[in-house]
């Protein structure tokens, strides 16, 4: 259970000598005007508003906007209004919680449903980032609390989740949010597969922790010979699970291909610096050949820099160094919001506005114009695609939840991203209520639907011919061996 001392014990380390009896008074007045309401888990319904409010924190937000998150449920769940809120915590704190309170109402379901969450959400980001940061925030602790939803429920947040506000959070650079995002979905959409990673990180990790503090001990007596460097921190961290195990997918479920399965991250004043700490590291270390990346001088295009090398640290042992400076760790970690909220260090003015400094975010305003231009919702969504998230498609089940895949990705791709059974089973397909080939492209905006056969119990081999994801690939792999071996069995008798 959260508390207010903790969120104040917080903020009172990222704001020394600040006033937080605005604070104190949002969480009073979110408790007044939630009282005797409860969530499901039956803890007091405040206790959510304090949650987002601390995963605010974390992301190292301004003052108005933890109050924002505090108060973010009220217009929408009690019977206190948007302009109490602005008369009891001003302008700037009543126009985030109206943000928020907007981006929740959602008139649709399907494909309509999408777009319209889609074009609150540019909206919002066009006109104040900090609304999307507490819808993070938001929505993070609604997932790790999906546990006493029904499993309907359980995965249409979880497939939203990773299907909507994971990829905008990738967009906006925010890795850390991205990662928790996928993380937490990850559980309920893929539940088999989450078990699966889970213990396989477990069963790997205290060996690779164990080599973690040889290597650390081993830079740490280096570094002492370099006393002019100026050195930030030093931290081992481990791979978030969902990127875990789309490398795993890829390197034929190989952990000990995975080389960045625990990393060292190093944060440094200085460019400079961060060059010269990677030749310290390769003086160390054999760097592995075509593993040096130089983010610093060639950005990712969200903006992302870093120095990457992979180093062969003791027989199969490899491990993955990122070097970069403050500024670019905070970037990385909640990407455009650093520019306000880190970078200058100073009070985001009301509205915080893309300027020149975000001109590689310029696609969120382009989005707005054509949002106002394009009413029709498959042409949106299929613009959409191409500037934010390039190399999906969107596609719906027939209950409208969404399902975003590679280009050109079939039926079969579609049925295994949902379940292992369903795509094993299937025999036939409707592509908007109209019979089609298993092979059928999909695109953007099509209702898929899977016909299954409860009889069959294989896949086809032939559809190998035509998959596009490795998920769907591996599956069909896995089915047909599976049935070889019974059938060798079944003969030996």
């Amino acid at each position: 259970m959260f508390s207010l001392a903790q969120l104040l014990n917080i903020l009172k380390k990222q704001f020394p000598g600040a006033d937080l009896d605005m604070v104190k008074l949002a969480y009073d007045y979110a408790a007044r005007a939630h009282a005797g309401q409860v969530r499901l888990s039956g803890e007091p319904y405040v206790s959510h508003n304090l949650a987002t409010a601390l995963n605010l924190a974390a992301m190292h937000v301004d003052l108005p906007t933890i109050q924002a998150g505090l108060l973010h449920d009220v217009p929408e769940e009690t019977a206190y209004t948007t302009e109490d809120i602005k008369e009891n915590f001003g302008e700037e704190v009543a126009n985030l919680v109206d943000g928020i309170t907007k981006l929740s109402k959602l008139k649709y379901r399907g494909m309509e449903r999408y777009v319209e969450n889609l074009r609150k959400m540019f909206l919002a980001l066009s006109k104040d980032v900090r609304v999307i940061l507490i819808k993070f925030a938001d929505r993070l602790h609604n997932l790790e609390t999906l546990d006493v939803l029904s499993p309907e429920k359980q995965k249409r947040i979880a497939l939203e989740s990773m299907e909507i506000f994971a990829p905008l959070a990738h967009r906006l650079g925010m890795w850390e949010i991205k990662g928790q995002l996928e993380d937490l979905s990850f559980k309920y959409i893929q539940p088999e597969d989450y078990a699966w990673v889970s213990t396989l990180m477990a069963t790997t990790s205290p060996s690779k922790e164990k080599n973690l503090k040889i290597i650390m001990r081993a830079l740490h007596t280096a570094l002492t010979k370099q006393p002019d460097l100026k050195i930030y921190s030093i931290q081992g961290r481990a791979k978030h699970l969902y990127s875990l195990y789309k490398k795993l997918l890829r390197h034929d479920r190989d952990i000990s291909r995975i080389y960045d399965l625990i990393a060292v991250r190093i944060i440094a004043e200085s460019v400079v610096e961060c060059y010269t700490l990677l030749g310290i590291i390769h003086q160390l270390w054999k760097p592995l050949r075509g593993r040096i990346k130089d983010y610093i001088a060639q950005p990712k295009p969200n903006g992302y820099q870093s120095l990457h090398t992979t180093v062969i640290v003791g027989p199969g042992e490899i491990v993955e160094f990122q070097i970069r400076t403050q500024k670019m760790d905070e970037e990385a970690q909640y990407g455009v919001a650093a520019h306000w909220l880190y970078v200058e260090k100073e009070k985001p003015k009301e509205g915080a506005k893309l300027d020149a400094r975000l001109q590689k975010f310029s696609w969120v305003n382009e989005l707005i114009k054509l949002q106002q231009e394009i009413k029709d919702t498959t042409k949106y969504l299929e613009t959409v695609k191409i500037d934010v998230f390039p190399d999906n498609i969107f596609v719906f089940t027939p209950k409208g939840d969404v399902i975003a895949l590679p280009d050109q990705a079939t039926p079969i791709d579609f049925a295994y991203h949902i379940h292992t059974d369903l795509g094993d089973k299937c025999t036939a397909t409707r592509i908007n209520n109209r019979l089609m080939p298993l092979s059928t492209p999909l695109k953007s905006g099509d209702m898929v639907e899977i016909i299954i056969d409860k009889k069959r119990v294989r896949p086809s081999h032939d559809w190998l011919d035509f998959v596009k994801t490795r998920t769907a690939r591996e599956h069909i792999k896995q089915s047909l061996n599976r049935a070889s071996r019974l059938l060798t069995i079944f003969k030996r008798g």
